[in-house]
């Protein structure tokens, strides 16, 4: 089951993402991105051996630990751990990080996901940290208590992140932990009622720099091409006469709890 922890390595994961809206108007996006699979136990060392990937400082490609969790910079595994032990969750195994990396010190992660591990490797719980354009991140976590190749969880809705769509919604999460391949589909429903499902789908090579440069040969601009995209497919949903839904304050805990689906 991919529910275990098999791998024993940070990866890359080159795939695709795609958006499909259904209501109140039909639209559709997909375009193509990479991942880093950071295993947090091995973030020093897997830093210390790529060149082409920056610790903390300006790069080609770079990480900053500042861009999650709580953006001190400190130690994300804690951080996530202590997320989980204040919810009731104990994981005391590895935590990886799937996430995007900066591209030339620019970097923008729409979500991230936190895979947090018991001891003997069986999944605790997923951490979904979310991030709007205004500067503002929140995060979902709900446990993971049935090992299963397909996880699936489900969240109210507590954080705005799209000004075209409101805000008494629910996610449901369908997750296909990393191992030869990843898998992440949100759905967006309000009731029954299917409003917009975001995926991504991507396949595991070792993360090593020839790996990395072929990747970032192939997304020269991959953050800049994100943060575009989101915001011309926000004039072209104007465009179709969608309106703008007013932006509440954020919510008052920074993570919202879910449940197993």
């Amino acid at each position: 089951m991919m529910g275990r922890l098999t791998m024993g390595a940070s990866a890359l994961y080159q795939g695709v993402v795609t958006h499909a809206r259904f209501a109140p108007r039909r639209h559709r996006l997909r375009y193509r991105i990479f991942m880093l699979l950071l295993d947090l136990d091995e973030l020093s060392s897997v830093m210390g051996r790529l060149k082409l990937l920056a610790a903390g400082r300006f790069g080609l490609l770079s990480f900053r630990a500042a861009d999650h969790g709580d953006k001190t910079g400190g130690d994300l595994k804690a951080y996530a751990q202590g997320v989980l032990a204040e919810a009731g969750i104990v994981a005391d195994g590895p935590v990886r990080l799937l996430c995007m990396p900066r591209i030339l010190g620019y970097g923008f992660n729409p979500l991230s996901l936190y895979f947090c591990h018991h001891a003997d490797g069986e999944l605790a719980a997923i951490l979904y940290e979310v991030r709007n354009t205004f500067g503002e991140r929140h995060s979902y976590l709900a446990a993971v208590p049935v090992q299963a190749d397909v996880v699936r969880q489900t969240a109210p809705k507590r954080f705005y992140v799209s000004p075209f769509m409101d805000m008494d919604l629910a996610y449901d999460f369908e997750v296909t932990p990393p191992g030869e391949a990843v898998a992440v589909t949100i759905a967006v429903r309000r009731g029954d009622e299917p409003v917009l499902t975001a995926s991504f789908a991507g396949d595991r090579a070792p993360l090593t720099d020839a790996a990395l440069l072929k990747a970032w040969l192939r997304h020269p601009l991959l953050s800049f091409k994100v943060i575009a995209g989101i915001h011309w497919e926000a004039v072209r949903i104007l465009a179709r006469g969608i309106g703008l839904r007013r932006r509440p304050p954020p919510p008052a805990h920074p993570v919202t709890l879910g449940k197993p689906a």
